[in-house]
């Protein structure tokens, strides 16, 4: 089965909550989960969204079609395991990150475990990144992390009812930037009340991660970024040696209700006590 494939039946159940391509009403450049770094020597794909506008200018263009040439890729090298069974399914891969001459400078090992019940689905992201060429640096900036869309209706800025919660009990635009264990979008989508929670695992690289969740629908887990969330805290820059690696591990819970009714501390208590994929 494709991985593709899996994604949309497993999802489906959980009807337009999971049709996160929603999140498209608010922002045509990002939707779904994405994977975002930024640093020496990968550019993200905002930059490369920024630039390619840039480059319809014509006071820009020069200069936009050089700095697009300087910017990395990742690329998908090979699946290592493609599992289903009665209580989950397992999509693991590796990927390299490239320079622009197509240099490899980082590898990553990605692991997305998928499971369902009556009135949840949970999506776990491990990643597991290596510097294997080189030293590699991940740059202080709230660009960058594990993301997700949220749809249109759920977001905060549509004042139909949508809500940020994190943890520590801070809400919508007081949660941006704030470190938690966990922190969660809930709201109406197509009549009902859904939520998207995200945790963060205590095995994961700057635990608790800070939150890079905007009320406009961009919710995003970000443990790179420090100073540009605080300017009173040190630069956040981390520089990653070669041979070291570095592991992010999340949880993403789809569920019905907000924050309480659907228990996520109690479901956080639980994933904290799991022990992560390691490859």
């Amino acid at each position: 089965m494709k991985p593709a494939l899996l994604l949309t039946l497993f999802l489906t159940p959980m009807g337009a909550l999971c049709a996160i391509d929603a999140g498209l009403a608010i922002h045509k450049t990002e939707h779904g989960l994405s994977v975002t770094v930024k640093g020496k020597p990968f550019g993200t794909w905002g930059d490369q969204f920024s630039l390619d506008q840039l480059s319809r200018n014509p006071k820009y263009a020069v200069m936009a079609k050089q700095h697009l040439s300087m910017l990395g890729s990742i690329k998908h090298r090979e699946f290592t395991t493609l599992m289903v069974d009665a209580s989950e399914a397992i999509v693991a891969e590796l990927c390299d990150y490239l320079d622009p001459s197509g240099k490899r400078y980082l590898t990553e090992k990605r692991r997305l475990t998928f499971r369902a019940t009556a009135e949840t689905r949970t999506i776990d992201i491990d990643q597991d990144f290596t510097s294997d060429d080189g030293d590699v640096r991940f740059d202080d900036t709230k660009e960058g992390g594990l993301s997700i869309r949220v749809p249109a209706s759920m977001a905060v800025d549509e004042n139909q009812g949508g809500e940020i919660v994190n943890s520590d009990g801070l809400t919508n635009k007081d949660a941006w930037g704030k470190p938690a264990k966990w922190c969660d979008y809930h709201g109406p989508v197509d009549g009902e009340q859904l939520g998207i929670a995200f945790l963060n695992h205590p095995g994961s690289y700057r635990y608790p991660t800070r939150w890079h969740v905007r009320t406009y629908g961009l919710f995003a887990a970000n443990p790179f970024a420090q100073m540009q969330y605080d300017q009173t805290l040190v630069d956040g820059t981390t520089t990653l040696k070669a041979g070291q690696h570095l592991k992010l591990r999340h949880r993403f819970l789809f569920h019905r209700g907000n924050e309480k009714d659907a228990k996520i501390e109690e479901a956080w208590q639980q994933y904290s006590r799991e022990t992560p994929w390691l490859p």
